[in-house]
């Protein structure tokens, strides 16, 4: 027995994964644990809960494995400062002391954060991305792409995998990058950079691209392969403390939107033209790809990879017969990659591909079971009253009350890896009601109102609803809502925000304003709960697309545990709570463990995204 665990960590998103004589046991993201969002610590209670998975202490571990590389990213820390002295001297003393007393030495830093005394590998950055894009896959050949902000030196990279080879043929270099792009505009527009992007992406449809031509002809020079030259003078990340400069704020009229701030018509069309910049250099790239593989299938990975308006564009207008993208495609994923990259590329292994892939659904996380003495003696001490159903009484029980308009979230079985809710750690509703998609934002999770959710669709009826190419198993792809399926609106003047208020299709709530929908399907093979939640509902209703989105408040990683899922509960407007087998009904619990003044408490512990 070979056992290898995959670490990432110091940057964003920390996480850990092992792998037993190849196959996947356990991987989770340590914000799971600590309940801080994008937590960058060593991912001490991951790589605990990995273990215990495993079953393994880790000296039983034969092989620990880092995604990065570490003096080669010194190296490209070390060269942009010399080459732009002076500018650069205030970054280089906030970074410095970190480096010195720890990422210079990692190797014997993380031996110490495992106790151990022992050799630490590490793999490239984008070469840990690419095996968790490739070896998981359902294809025995693809081309591969990943794109990020940096890591290492590289921004992007592009190859092929075949069996069990990966073969990386170019890169894009730093400080050209796509991904620090991107994030310099959520910098701009008012979210937190590594978390916001989301919000900008969202924002991006009640906007119009008008600033495009300037960002392409001032900022970012668009190369035919979807590769760019980004102007330094409109950038402080290679130099500064901050994303953008002066220079950006004059070229766009403006400084950064405080955050928190109100969210303008400018703000809007900002997101929709780095968002147009974005979606013309991931087709070109895709397309460039393919030109030079050859090959039907790609895969992907990086956390530009989780642009799902970009991605789903390249599955619907690039050429690439089916893509498939790594549900943990930024930084976390690299845990993975990198046990994956050592267990085939070091040790020479021999690769399975698996059906559907070899994700298990993404459910690589900790379980939640049906029936737990320790859950109910937790539960019980919060004050928590439910039913015990079997699961066709759940399935039942939960479509029933979607149906009457009721908020249900659904906390078990094993938690989902990655940054998407898949239906483990999940908040559903009805996706046919017109005021759901404000009631959630506002009621239940805390956050902006022009923010979309994702539709859950049966996979076998998912062109009934949807013109989409392929499935979409991790909600990683943006297709329109069927023409069959929208709702004809009048002009009225209203623009912006204000564009929520005319549903737009006969499922307005998982439909965003530009017709788009960022789906999910459903089928029985990676998620049979809820796939009979959905016939259900389904045979109540007539209608197999219900909302999914995160179990967590603005600001809260998802969910990990019983205690997490009904304190989440208790200070929300959710109805109802599936924890394993237990149903609970808000009407019936107490406010013992979340008085008004305990939900406050609570709320401020999430520092705003």
């Amino acid at each position: 027995m070979t056992s290898i665990l995959g670490i990432s960590a110091y940057y964003h998103d920390s996480a850990a994964a092992i792998l037993v004589n190849g196959t996947i046991i356990g991987a989770a993201q340590e914000e799971r644990f600590t309940r801080i969002k994008g937590d960058p610590s060593f991912p001490h209670r991951a790589v605990g809960w990995c273990l215990e998975q495993a079953g393994l202490d880790i000296e039983q571990v034969d092989h620990i494995v880092f995604y990065e590389q570490p003096l080669i990213h010194f190296e490209r820390l070390m060269m942009t400062f010399l080459t732009t002295a002076p500018k650069g001297a205030r970054s280089f003393l906030c970074a410095m002391p970190d480096w010195l007393t720890k990422k210079l030495w990692l190797e014997r830093e993380i031996a110490n954060e495992l106790g151990v005394r022992r050799k630490i590998h590490f793999v490239d950055h984008h070469r840990s991305h690419a095996a968790s894009a490739f070896y998981p896959s359902p294809f025995e050949t693809a081309a591969i792409l990943t794109v990020d902000g940096v890591g290492e030196w590289s921004t992007a990279t592009w190859g092929t995998g075949n069996g069990n080879g990966i073969t990386l043929r170019e890169e894009l270099r730093f400080p050209n990058s796509l991904g620090l792009l991107y994030s310099a505009f959520t910098y701009y527009c008012g979210f937190k950079i590594n978390s916001g992007e989301y919000k900008l992406m969202g924002l991006a449809p009640y906007g119009r691209p008008i600033y495009a031509d300037r960002i392409t002809g001032h900022v970012a020079r668009l190369l035919d392969d979807g590769s760019m030259v980004l102007n330094q003078k409109y950038f402080g990340y290679a130099t500064g403390l901050t994303s953008t400069t002066a220079a950006f704020h004059e070229l766009f009229e403006g400084p950064p939107r405080p955050s928190e701030s109100q969210i303008t018509q400018r703000d809007m069309d900002l997101a929709a033209s780095i968002q147009a910049v974005i979606n013309e250099a991931i087709l070109r790239m895709g397309r460039f790809v393919h030109r030079k593989t050859e090959l039907e299938h790609l895969v992907l990975a990086g956390g530009v990879a989780l642009n799902c308006v970009a991605t789903g564009l390249l599955s619907s207008q690039g050429p690439f017969k089916q893509i498939w993208t790594q549900p943990a495609a930024g930084d976390a994923g690299g845990a993975l990659g990198a046990a994956l990259d050592f267990w085939h590329g070091e040790l020479k292994q021999p690769r399975t591909i698996r059906a559907p892939d070899g994700m298990h659904g993404g459910f690589l996380g900790p379980d939640i079971p049906a029936a737990s003495p320790a859950d109910d003696s937790v539960l019980r001490a919060m004050g928590a009253v439910w039913d015990d159903l079997d699961d066709q009484g759940l399935h039942h029980r939960i479509a029933a009350d979607i149906a009457n308009g009721k908020v249900v979230a659904v906390a078990r079985g094993r938690m989902e890896f990655g940054p998407r809710a898949l239906g483990a750690r999940s908040i559903l509703g009805d996706a046919r009601s017109t005021t759901m998609q404000s009631h959630m934002n506002l009621k239940v999770k805390f956050r902006e109102s022009f923010r979309p959710f994702a539709p859950m669709v049966l996979a076998d009826d998912a062109r009934t609803w949807f013109d989409c190419r392929q499935e979409s198993p991790y909600m990683l792809l943006v297709y329109p809502v069927g023409e069959q399926n929208r709702i004809a609106i009048e002009e009225s003047g209203q623009f912006g925000i204000d564009l929520l208020k005319l549903p737009r299709s006969t499922i307005p709530a998982v439909t965003h304003v530009d017709y788009s929908a960022r789906l999910q399907t459903i089928d029985e093979q990676r998620n049979p709960f809820i796939y009979k939640v959905i016939l259900d509902f389904k045979r109540l209703t007539g209608c197999s697309v219900i909302v999914n989105t995160s179990f967590n408040v603005r600001g809260e990683p998802i969910v990990n545990t019983a205690e997490d899922a009904y304190r989440c509960f208790m200070a929300t407007e959710i109805d109802c709570l599936v924890v394993g087998n237990r149903y609970l009904e808000r009407n019936r619990q107490s406010d013992r463990p979340m008085n008004d003044a305990d939900r406050d408490k609570w709320l401020q512990r999430f520092e705003l995204d």
